[in-house]
């Protein structure tokens, strides 16, 4: 039982996750950056430990974009007209994904700058 369980825990997951990247253009967008962030690491044979750090700030990234999604389709389902309080909580949880996303930003320069500018000068 607690095979099947965990299984449909998965399903539901990964239900989640697709809903979300076919209707969530930003969550494409971050996908795309994160590609491009592990593609530009491999170049620059950037250490294990730094890929770490880049592959938790892109988790940290996705995973504040889905916890928006839910946010916001929670709101909106709680609540049909505009409410004050109901615009808040969507602007901050969509100010935790710019929070993450400025963070990534942060951590690619940290990371990818000292390599790139080694390169180029």
């Amino acid at each position: 039982m607690a095979r099947r369980a965990f299984r449909e825990s998965l399903r539901y997951a990964w239900a989640g996750l697709a809903w979300t990247w076919r209707t969530q253009g930003n969550l494409r967008r971050h996908t795309l950056a994160a590609a491009a962030a592990l593609a530009v690491a491999a170049w620059l044979k950037v250490p294990p430990g730094q890929q770490a750090l880049v592959v938790l700030t892109i988790a940290l990234v996705v995973v504040s974009e889905l916890i928006n999604t839910a946010i916001e389709a929670t709101v909106d389902l709680c609540r049909r007209s505009y409410h004050p309080l109901a615009g808040r909580a969507k602007d901050v949880a969509a100010a935790a994904v710019l929070v993450a996303a400025l963070a990534a930003v942060v951590v690619g320069l940290i990371v990818f700058g000292p390599p790139l500018m080694r390169l180029l000068f």
